[in-house]
This record gives structure tokens, C-alpha cells and sequence, in this order.
């Protein structure tokens, strides 16, 4: 049930939303605490190419005296129990998996830890040198800042992204909404349909941005815009805001062909028979793990 340590979410948040750790941020700049709490610290070690060991459905954490070397990246704790990650240099051997591949699947503490050692983990990949002094960093207050050698201090960065379902607003089996087929998909076996997104620009909101890239991407104005929840998605760095939109059916679909293939109208009943049965289905949509697919399934609770 979600919010607790048992098992999988229920669907009341996104997948990668639903971490019960509590960070301890208050931890990070206590050395002798931290050194402590990694003698009984569980460790889930991330591979270079940002997999994790899953064995039996069951993401597999290390008792630290088993861990391999490598930075100690504090996650948080449950409890009195202290959690970190270790980036390993190498791949890892055995039934290895990325976190958009099972992360609905995980139970909220297993998604909470696997999310924030990939965001941090791909943080530290790419911050190595400064950004303003080209100068070699090192890390510090348990994985979450990197330093120069003067002393100035940078810290993890995310991308904020919008992601968008634009419906008609018609309630029951008819009811539409619009999706698009991106660019990246083409050469897939079956057509691949999604919601839209796009990064927040600098100086913009997010609400500014949902009706600039809808515009953008497939030429449809937007009427009423709301908010419904956020997720991370480090994939290296991004912070997903999802919306639902409502658009007029009728007005013509232009779609700008350096970001979208095709896009169309599919009805509630399209939409609900893809993701129950995906294997029939004529098109494919996105992974249990996207806030795409969960906001789908937020839009057809409502009809």
C-alpha cells in the first residue's frame, strides 16, 4: 500500500514519488554520525551504467562490510535504520535492471532509495570538475555537495520539466484525449503514443511552459490547466510536473516534425484497452514507471 514500507504503491502518487525515507539532511555535516551509521548502514550499489541487482522482485541492499569501495552517498534513514549508495566503477555482474524498469514494482522504500542514488549517483558522474573554475571537485556532506578547492560549494541540480495530458473534457467511454508519437519512437514495431512535455525555461512557470510546448509541439490551444502532482525522473536530472489540460477536438493538429511523428485523439476506451492489455493493443504507450502512464490512469478515474 503506498506510504508504507510494504509493497508497491497503490496508485495515490506517482511511482518514483512514493519514498518513506527520511533524508535526515541534518545528518550530512555530522562526520562521526556518518561514520556510525555506515557500520550499520544497508547499501544499495549503483553500477556505472546506473543499474542495481534486483533478485527475486526484491531490490538487493548490502550490510556495508560487503559494499565495494567507492564515495559513500547517505540516503536517509528508516527508523534507526541508515541507508547509503555506493557507485561502483564497473558495470555489476548478475540480474541487474535500470529503475524505469521496475519502479512501479518496487515496494516505497525500495523506490525511494533507487531513485535517489541514480539522481545523485549521475549528479556526481557529471560534476567532477567546476563549472566555474574548471578546478577538480571533491565530495562532501555525505554525497550531497561537491567543493572546489577554494571551498566553494555546489550542489545537486534538477531540471524542471512539464508533462501534460490535453483531453476534451468529455466524460465517459468517448471522452478524448490527445496524445503524440515522439520522433525517438519511429522505428518502433508498433506506434508509441504519449503524453506531451518539455523542460521549463529560464523566467517562465510551469503553467506558461504546459501551454507553450502544447502549442509548440502539436499547434492546439489549451484551456484550462491544472495541476496534479510531480515526480522525479533521473534520467540524468529531471523533475516532472504533471498537468491535466482540456482543448477543443475540433481545432486543427499541426505537429512540429522535429519533436512529434503523429498525433491524434484517442478515446477513454482506446486508452484503458492499451493499458490493460498492452500485447493486442495497435499502439504501445509509456512504462509502468512514467508519470505519463499515471496520469492516464488519473484521467480515465475521472470518466
Amino acid at each position: 500500500m503506498s506510504g508504507t514500507p510494504g509493497g508497491p504503491g497503490d496508485g495515490g502518487l506517482p511511482p518514483l514519488s512514493r519514498s518513506v525515507i527520511d533524508r535526515a539532511g541534518h545528518r550530512r555535516r555530522d562526520p562521526e554520525w556518518l561514520a556510525d551509521a555506515w557500520e550499520r548502514a544497508l547499501v544499495l550499489v549503483i553500477g556505472s551504467d546506473n543499474k542495481a541487482v534486483v533478485r527475486h522482485g526484491d531490490l538487493v541492499l548490502l550490510p556495508s562490510e560487503k559494499a565495494p569501495d567507492g564515495d559513500r552517498l547517505f540516503l536517509g534513514v528508516l527508523g534507526e535504520q541508515p541507508y547509503f549508495a555506493v557507485v561502483a566503477a564497473e558495470k555489476l555482474p548478475g540480474d541487474t535492471v535500470h529503475l524505469w524498469q521496475v519502479g512501479e514494482l518496487l515496494s516505497d522504500v525500495e523506490a525511494g532509495l533507487f531513485t535517489a542514488a541514480v539522481a545523485l549517483a549521475q549528479w556526481h558522474r557529471d560534476h567532477l570538475y567546476s563549472p566555474r573554475t574548471g578546478g577538480k571537485t571533491r565530495i562532501g556532506d555525505g554525497g550531497w555537495v561537491r567543493r572546489d578547492p577554494d571551498g566553494e560549494q555546489h550542489f545537486p541540480r534538477t531540471d524542471v520539466a512539464m508533462i501534460v495530458l490535453v483531453h476534451d473534457g468529455v466524460p465517459g467511454p468517448a471522452g478524448r484525449a490527445l496524445l503524440g508519437s515522439n520522433v525517438t519512437w519511429k522505428n518502433a514495431a508498433r506506434p508509441r503514443y504519449s503524453t506531451l512535455a518539455g523542460f521549463v525555461e529560464p523566467g517562465e512557470s510551469a503553467e506558461a511552459a504546459v501551454h507553450r510546448e502544447v502549442r509548440e509541439e502539436v499547434g492546439v490551444e489549451l484551456a484550462d490547466v491544472t495541476y496534479i502532482c510531480s515526480q522525479p525522473w533521473p534520467f540524468p536530472r529531471s523533475l516532472m510536473l504533471g498537468f491535466l489540460a482540456t482543448a477543443d477536438p475540433g481545432a486543427p493538429v499541426v505537429t512540429d516534425p522535429d519533436e512529434i511523428v503523429h498525433a491524434r485523439w484517442f478515446t477513454r476506451t482506446e486508452i484503458a484497452a492499451a493499458i490493460d492489455d498492452p500485447a493486442s493493443a495497435e499502439f504501445t504507450l509509456p512504462m509502468g514507471a512514467a508519470i505519463s502512464l499515471f496520469l492516464m490512469r488519473r484521467w480515465l478515474a475521472l470518466g
